[in-house]
């Protein structure tokens, strides 16, 4: 009785020891192939964890379904994607336009500068030491902790006759 219940629990086979080996190999093989699965979902991200599994359908409309889902998802991503690009070269172009006016607001500031300073330079003494631009822009400094020049101050040299 003993026996007709290990052949019915094991069935016609239970003795085979090739087959219990078979057995235990397939087994060893489905419990590695289930760790490197878990170990590959736990290091991938949510794209990359779709593609390391693999998807069984049982018919060819679940298998379109499915693959259609994935290419909305990734449609949305890439139109997503192309929102913020264009996003961002809107507000680099605005930045371009603002540093470009800003750049010419200067170059006319400059110039009514320029044009003053040599308007203003012939009306200087000649004794004075403001009357060389050149030598002022020589002897001026730019100081980093007040941001702005340290000019020399205005002499007037007095030639003394013997």
């Amino acid at each position: 009785l003993q026996m007709l219940e290990q052949q019915v629990l094991g069935g016609e086979q239970a003795q085979n020891k090739d087959l219990k080996e078979k057995h235990k190999r397939r087994k060893k093989y489905a419990d590695e192939r289930r760790l490197q699965l878990v170990a590959a979902l736990q290091e991938a991200n949510e794209d990359s964890s779709e593609r390391a599994l693999l998807n069984v359908y049982d018919s060819i409309q679940e298998e379109v379904r499915a693959k259609s889902k994935m290419l909305e998802k990734v449609q949305e991503k890439l139109q997503a994607a192309e929102t913020e690009i264009k996003d961002l070269q809107l507000e680099f172009g605005l930045e371009k336009t603002d540093y470009l006016s800003t750049i010419r607001r200067q170059e006319r500031d400059l110039m009514l500068c320029q044009q003053l300073l040599d308007q203003v330079q012939s009306l200087v003494r000649r004794d004075c030491n403001y009357s060389n631009l050149e030598k002022i822009r020589r002897e001026s400094v730019w100081d980093e902790d007040s941001g702005c020049w340290k000019i020399p101050e205005p002499v007037i040299q007095k030639t003394h006759l013997p």
